[in-house]
């Protein structure tokens, strides 16, 4: 792009495409909150899959053409629904502006302005983990609308267990395993394709929308030949009942898409499932098993995941305009929100 957006020189502030420039997936491995949303790959998979989003990552050097200091990856998306906009990082769960200290994060919010004015944008949303409320001067806003689960894996499954509610989760994990539910681990895209179809049956339950199964594949062909991608799925008398599609980054395990069939809820497919993914997190040396973002006027979710024995964190949104905030307090989580 010919204009002001690809050429920031204050604050030695540049665009970069991160697919062919190296510093970059060497800058998020580095980084102590680069996670596998950041990387390069992720960018390969939304532009494939969804031809309303492009990305856009802007990146404060040490100098010109020098080691990369921030940065903040943004998509535009464009929809007749949802407006257009700037996400920092869509269908992400977890996902932060990668900054080291506070003062990175100023200079990138101005080049986010520009770019957003650059190619019209109403709004601008950044995901964040932390609050930088304080730093946001006049024109953004922040909100807190969602929160993260997660079970550090310090102790061994056999102790984590005992923190886990007793009826439940622990009676549950016991009923799925005396119902003699299977473990089984996807391996072909034929597995894929049946957790897919277990994903569309628990999406419509749950009255969501379903990511289009392009978009699942492209996660897989991505991610799994690197063992970044893992998919398990429960099986009952031959028949798969459940999935739990896992991504892993450094030292942590996000269940990020999980599946079941109604029909076999008795037999608790969801909660032998995540049992398994735990205890093979923990046997494979990661830190971290996560479960996830929730909206907090989820309260079905909310209590599912807290019933495991979780820690639970505020997550925060940079918006922009600042009216943002009124709007997005209001208590019903919009289908803006979802992506």
């Amino acid at each position: 792009m010919q204009s002001r957006v690809s050429d920031l020189k204050q604050n030695f502030i540049s665009v970069i495409d991160p697919e062919v420039d190296p510093r970059w997936d060497r800058f998020v491995r580095e980084h102590s909150v680069g996670w596998i949303y950041h990387l390069s790959g992720w960018k390969r998979i939304l532009e494939s899959c969804f031809s309303h989003m492009k990305g856009y990552y802007l990146v404060r050097l040490d100098g010109p053409a020098g080691n990369i200091v921030s940065a903040l990856p943004l998509y535009n998306v464009r929809s007749w629904l949802t407006g257009n906009r700037l996400v920092s990082i869509p269908f992400a769960t977890i996902s932060n502006p990668l900054i080291e200290n506070t003062d990175d994060l100023s200079p990138l919010l101005e080049a986010a302005l520009m770019l957003s004015e650059e190619l019209r944008c109403s709004q601008v949303e950044i995901r964040c983990m932390h609050s930088y409320e304080d730093l946001l001067g006049e024109q953004f806003g922040e909100v807190s609308n969602f929160r993260h689960h997660y079970i550090p894996l310090a102790e061994s499954p056999e102790k984590l267990f005992k923190k886990f509610d007793r009826s439940c989760i622990r009676q549950r994990i016991a009923r799925a395993q005396a119902s003699g539910l299977e473990l089984y681990s996807g391996e072909l895209e034929s597995d894929l394709r049946i957790f897919y179809r277990l994903l569309m049956k628990t999406r419509k339950r749950v009255g969501r929308p379903c990511q289009p199964y392009r978009f699942l594949k492209a996660v897989w062909n991505e991610y799994r030949p690197s063992g970044r991608c893992a998919l398990l799925l429960a099986r009952k008398d031959r028949t798969f009942i459940g999935g739990l599609l896992l991504l892993k980054y450094k030292e942590r395990v996000s269940a990020e898409w999980a599946a079941s069939d109604d029909e076999y809820r008795t037999v608790s497919p969801n909660h032998f499932l995540f049992w398994e993914a735990i205890k093979t997190a923990y046997s494979d040396g990661f830190k971290v098993f996560d479960f996830g973002r929730t909206s907090q006027f989820n309260k079905g979710l909310m209590d599912f995941k807290s019933r495991w024995g979780t820690a639970v964190s505020n997550m925060y949104e940079i918006v922009y305009p600042k009216q943002i905030v009124e709007r997005s307090s209001s208590g019903e989580e919009s289908l803006l929100k979802r992506i």
